[in-house]
This record gives C-alpha cells, structure tokens and sequence, in this order.
C-alpha cells in the first residue's frame, strides 16, 4: 500500500510495538491456558495487537476506513482457506459415516509393521501430496486415517503428526501440480520446472535426514504391548462398519478428480458428496444409529448425512478407545479455527495497512552481506511474514518481490531465490499455530500445533538446509561465470 502525502512512515519501534505484545499476549495464552488458548485467548490477543496497531496507524495519519478496507481485503485473500476449511470438515464427516476413514484405520492396522509406521507415514503421505500437489488435501484424507491407526498402535500423536505434515509438505514442494510450487518460481522470476530441479537439491538431503529420524523413532518403539490394543480396535471397527476395500473408491476418485487438475472447492465437495452415496448404500446400521430414526431408510439417510456434514457425530463401538477416535465436527468443528485465521487477517491487515511489515523487514536487509547471509536473511523475512501475515501466500509474495532485485544484484540466478522461497516460506506456514495452515492441520489432524512442531522434522529442518548450502557454496548457481 502506497503512502499518501499525509502520512508518515513508522519507524522501527513503532511498528515493533504491535508485534511484540502480541508475542507477549500469545506467550502468557500459551503458560496460561495450555491447548486452550486456541479457543478464544489466542484470537483475542491477535484482536488487541491489531488494535493497537490500528491506533499507531490513525497517529500516522492513516484514515481508519483506508484501514478497514485493508483488514476487508486481507480477511478476501483468506476466503477460499476457509471454504476450504469448511469442505474438509463436511468431508471427515461423511467420510467417517461411509466407513472410508474406519476401512483405511482397519487395513493399515493390518499391513503396517509398528516399526516401519512412522515411515511410512512420511512415504505416503509424500507419494498422495505429490499426486495432487496439495498438502491441505493430503491431511484431509489419508492424514486422518494415519492419524487414527498411530494412535491404536500406541503412537504419540505428535509424533504421527509431524511424520503426516513432513510427508506432506514434501510432496507439496516438489509438485508441479502445487500452487505454491508455481507461485515461487513466478515471483523469482524463474520457470517451473527449473525450480523443481533445483529445488531438489536442498528437499532430498532433508527428507532423508526426517526418513532417518522417523526410522530410528519406529525401531526404538516397542509394539508387542500394543497388539491387544490392536486387536480390541480390529474387532471394534468390524462389529460396527461394513469394511470393505470397494470403500476405497472414495479416496482414489478424489485424487483423481484433483490430479485431473479440477479446483480444490468443487474437487472437496465431489468427495464428501460421493462419500455420503456411499454411507447411503454401505452402512445402513450406522446411518440408523446416526440418525435416530428408524423406519424410514431414507429420512434416517437425510439426517445422517446433514449431522455428518454441518456438526459432531460420534459413533459409538464396544471399545471406549474407539470411540473416541470415531468421532468428526464436520463443519462446526472447524468455525473456532476459521475465527482463529479472521483474526490473525485482521492483525496482518492492519500491519501491512500502515507499512509496519516492510518497515520491520527492510532492517533485515543490513545483515544481507554475503549469499549465506542473503538466504538467511530471506528464510528469516518468509517466517516473520508468516507469523505476521499468517499466509504462507504472503510470506512468499512479498520477500520474493523485495529481494528479486538484490539477488540479481549478487549475480545468483532466480531458482536460487526461488528455492529459498519455498524452503522457508511454504514449509514453516504450518509450524504457526494462527497462520492458515498451521491452524488448519491441526484443526483437521485434532492435534495442536506445538504437540506435533517438534516431530515435524522435514519443516524444520529445510530452511537450515537452505541456509547451510548457501552458506558453504553449495550449488548456488551464478548469472556470470
């Protein structure tokens, strides 16, 4: 947003002050409520930084309705997130209804090997989000099926998480289906496929060092108190569904539909919609049980697929354990997380409303002197914009637009920036429990960011790697010379 002659420019400090009390605000959230400062603290300190934003804004002369219509634009660039959000939530709830989701838990239970499970968490979940170039799509479907069967194997849930998010945003970077893996290339300045390739070069060496930590978790672990737990959910899962692999042709039709290049609203509507037929056909006892109404199979229906839907299901099977893991919040379940991510628009608004992100940012570019520094520097400004901005479309954006010119300046070639782009920006979006990712997953996975953080080792560990192969001239390729 460009200035006008009757405002001024914040200065450092001024546009510190917003984000350092909402630092303090999340941090005293965080020791005093624990998990549940995601339900209603957490989205009133984002309030009251943005507040207090806004009012440094007004005393630089800024209009309160120029504001506004910046927080109305910001809250618009996240809108399909949220639809999103919706889709996913009616998805897990049919899903769930159909048997899909209890026929993944039963089968996975049977072939996986506990020791192997962490694995292959990350290789599938890899294998899905390269097919359809979404990670958000990944978790909705095979994520929450992964998640389920860790936690019958005796898994901490964290622990599966991290391995479904590392998979997952793997294949979301290396995708040329990913809308993420076209924009960074196009905001560099460099083509598609050039990216991937060069790309590869830093995501390879971290998805094997996270394939090796996950390797050395699972042989450390110790099934064998663990297979009466299995069995009891075996026999819970088949006393309760109809479990069938026909089921699966749920699952692979959405990854059709997305990999057939259809959009991710209409794509997610497709599935929950085929999930729900299928529930009609396959699972009359569930559908009743449901519903609460007997005697007429097609209300009984009605009803079902509307509460799978719209709200809470929880289907009851003779083992408590099970239970709980049957249960879904449709889209109701997900409005806490959409009222979480209209906040945290609402703070990036009001920040990038009166110029406080650049401001901030362009001190960064002090610390710029060398290429290792110069990535650094990018990685830092991707995470600040999205724990700032809380959209990892942003974080990408913005510091592509603000260091394309100084990477050419240092005669390093667009894929060099672009690469940076995608190792900083993409991967730690979801590390942030507000950003639209972050708070997206864990609504989705029913795991809180910071319990599934410290096992997501491939997010962790990329911008590093980025960093580390700049820093020692490794690959970087130059304009001249």
């Amino acid at each position: 947003m460009e200035m006008d002659k009757h405002t001024r420019k914040p200065t450092l400090l001024q546009a510190s002050i917003p984000l350092f009390l909402l630092i303090l605000l999340l941090s005293l959230n965080v020791y005093l409520f624990g998990d549940d400062a995601l339900f209603g603290p957490n989205q009133l300190a984002l309030l009251l930084a943005a507040a207090v934003g806004a009012v440094i804004a007004v005393r630089l002369g800024h209009n309160w309705y120029t504001i506004r219509e910046r927080i109305v634009k910001s809250i618009g660039s996240a809108m399909p997130s949220m639809l999103i959000l919706l889709l996913i939530g009616s998805l897990a709830g049919t899903w769930l209804l159909s048997g899909v989701v209890p026929s993944m838990i039963y089968y996975g239970l049977k072939i996986l090997d506990p020791h192997i499970f962490l694995l292959a968490c990350v290789v599938i979940s890899a294998m899905v989000s390269v097919a359809t170039g979404s990670s958000w799509s990944t978790v909705a479907t095979i994520g929450i099926a992964l998640v389920g069967i860790g936690i019958a194997l005796g898994f901490h849930e964290g622990m599966v998480a991290g391995a479904i998010i590392s998979g997952a945003y793997f294949g979301d970077k290396m995708s040329p289906l990913s809308d993420t893996t076209n924009l960074a290339p196009a905001m560099a300045g460099t083509d598609l496929f050039t990216h991937i390739r060069y790309m590869f070069l830093t995501t390879a060496p971290s998805i094997i060092i996270t394939m090796v930590i996950f390797i050395v978790l699972g042989f450390f672990f110790r099934p064998a108190a663990q297979e009466a737990n299995v069995q009891a959910t075996l026999s819970a899962l088949e006393g309760t569904f109809y479990i069938s692999p026909i089921l699966f042709i749920v699952p692979v039709a959405l990854v059709i539909i997305i990999v057939s290049k259809t959009p991710p609203i209409p794509a997610l509507l497709a599935g929950t919609l085929l999930g729900a037929i299928f529930a009609v056909i396959f699972q009359p006892g569930v559908i009743e049980a449901v519903s609460g109404v007997t005697g007429n199979y097609a209300i009984s229906s009605y009803v079902a697929i509307m509460k799978s839907m719209g709200g809470r299901i929880a289907i009851a099977t003779p083992d408590p354990q099970v239970s709980d893991l049957l249960a879904t919040g449709g889209m109701a379940g997900m409005l806490n997380t959409i009222w979480l991510i209209m906040t945290a628009m609402i703070f990036g608004g009001v920040m990038e409303a009166a110029g406080m992100l650049v401001r901030i940012t362009s001190g960064l570019m002090h610390f710029a002197k060398s290429t290792g520094s110069l990535v650094a520097t990018t990685a830092a400004t991707c995470l600040f914009f999205n724990i700032t901005a809380s959209d990892q479309y942003i974080s990408i954006v913005v510091p592509g637009r603000m260091f394309s010119k100084t990477y050419a300046d240092r005669n390093l070639k667009p894929e060099v920036l672009s690469r940076t782009l995608e190792d900083s920006g993409t991967v730690t979006s979801v590390l942030i429990p507000w950003n639209t990712c972050g708070a997206t997953q864990s609504a989705v996975l029913g795991v809180p960011t910071f319990t599934y953080l410290p096992y997501a080792f491939f997010n962790i560990i990329s911008p590093f790697m980025s960093v580390f192969m700049a820093s020692f001239n490794i690959k970087i390729r130059r304009l001249k010379g």
